[in-house]
């Protein structure tokens, strides 16, 4: 089996340093325990010679190891270094301030449980042919179901349940590989190129259950570049969340690989040809043509169904500066970077299908109810527009009228802001937390 080289081995064993050396020279010469046999003491160094010299054969980096100015990690005798035997590093029961890596061990290299497939292609079979739509579409079916982390157990679709086996899952492979093999699968890419699709491995071949695993790159979580949205197989079970690049710890052993076998087409493109964008010309007040039906149909699928009524289509409307606003501010930005309109950081989420999505409006929403919050400039005196009267119907409907004599209506009155005050401090909030004046979160727990 080849193993993936990597420029960030863990220091081979037969490292020249001075401190290296005198180690192996300690573990070669430890005495036997009083009343042990001779030939025990012969048996044991042995099997540290044996241990060392099949670590030497399996990482093949000597170079690079030494490089990198560690302390080698020999292999356990109880640790096999081939298939079978790494493991799958857990996030969630990672603890990022102390960098611990609680045991998540793998299973086997091996073919589909329950499938009559006969195990992995051979190493001069041409792989599989797939789409980064389809691989982030499958990657999000274990999302979805949740399925939980197992190295012994499979899916219904004959996957095992652990972070090699979703990634072999997601990348339609025809067996279940584990970290030492998958990047026989890939070509190794630059972090700069990532796609979505791709994926970042961390395989320690010294000792695979020291932190060895993988993710699924799920597009950039932000403009910087700094954090992605993974998918991963871990304990408890499948998820998707922002991970700072590449991991949350061993972060610079992670290598960016894509599968050989990806085809063109992005995923969320909504069916148009091009990711490139179109320009601002193209969206707003009077645009009529494919693109707006093309963004419509993208923010549709990112959770923003709800606010067409009819549509979307090639006729730039409210909803869709609605959609986009939601959009944009689901990101996090706010003022003019979630205006409505889209620019280019907003199509190149869209067309990839990162970032986040619009989040869900509250049960018994309609097409015209806005997830986002249309500012604070429309509540305060003397404003009359309809975000007051919708505010105030939705006061009431959610049982905090009671200082309205009449209406609601569109100016924005006193009754107004006291019954928003009402509101902020059935959350808990005092002081300027409750000073009755809607802002971002009162208006998305009000409509939530």
């Amino acid at each position: 089996m080849s193993v993936p080289v990597f420029e960030e081995y863990e220091p081979a064993v037969d490292c020249v340093c001075a401190g290296c050396a005198l180690r192996r020279r300690g573990a070669a010469r430890t005495p036997v325990s009083r009343g042990g046999h001779p030939a025990a003491h012969g048996a044991r160094r042995a099997l540290v010679l044996a241990t060392a010299a099949g670590v030497v054969l399996s990482c093949g980096a000597t170079g690079a190891a030494a490089a990198a100015g560690h302390a080698p990690r020999v292999a356990r005798p109880d640790t096999d270094t081939g298939p079978g035997t790494g493991t799958d590093a857990a996030g969630p029961d990672t603890d990022p301030d102390t960098g611990t890596e609680p045991a998540s061990p793998q299973g086997r290299r091996g073919p589909l449980m329950g499938t009559g497939a006969s195990g992995p292609p051979s190493a001069g079979a041409a792989p599989r042919t797939t789409t980064r739509a389809d691989i982030i579409g499958r990657a999000r079916k274990w999302v979805t179901a949740q399925v939980p982390y197992s190295m012994e157990k499979y899916w219904s679709d004959g996957y095992r349940q652990d972070c090699s086996g979703y990634v072999s899952m997601a990348w339609d492979l025809g067996g279940n590989e584990w970290t030492g093999s998958l990047a026989d699968y890939g070509t190794r890419i630059a972090r700069a190129d990532l796609e979505p699709g791709d994926i970042l491995l961390f395989h320690n071949p010294a000792d695979p259950s020291r932190g060895s695993h993988v993710t699924i790159f799920g597009g950039w979580a932000d403009g910087g570049r700094t954090h992605y949205i993974a998918y991963e197989q871990t304990r408890p079970h499948t998820r998707r969340q922002s991970t700072p690049m590449a991991y949350w710890n061993n972060s610079d052993r992670y290598v960016a690989y894509r599968y050989k076998g990806v085809e063109g087409g992005s995923p969320g493109g909504g069916g148009g040809s091009s990711a490139a964008f179109p320009g601002a010309g193209r969206f707003g007040p009077g645009a009529d043509n494919a693109d707006v039906t093309r963004l419509g149909r993208m923010l549709a699928a990112r959770g923003g169904k709800r606010f067409y009524a009819v549509g979307p289509g090639p006729v730039w409307s409210a909803a869709d500066q609605r959609a986009t606003r939601a959009f944009q501010r689901a990101q996090g930005w706010r003022g003019a970077q979630a205006d409505g309109i889209p620019g280019p950081e907003t199509w190149r989420l869209l067309v990839g299908g990162t970032g986040r999505d619009i989040p869900a409006a509250g049960t018994g929403g309609s097409p015209n109810t806005a997830a986002a919050f249309p500012g604070r400039g429309y509540f305060k005196p003397g404003q009359s527009n309809s975000h007051v009267d919708r505010l105030g119907r939705q006061l009431v409907k959610k049982g905090y009228g009671k200082h309205y004599v009449s209406g609601p209506g569109p100016r924005w009155t006193e009754a107004d802001r006291r019954n928003v005050e009402a509101f902020q401090r059935a959350q808990g909030w005092r002081g300027g937390a409750a000073d009755g004046y809607p802002g971002p979160e009162t208006w998305r727990r009000l409509f939530a």
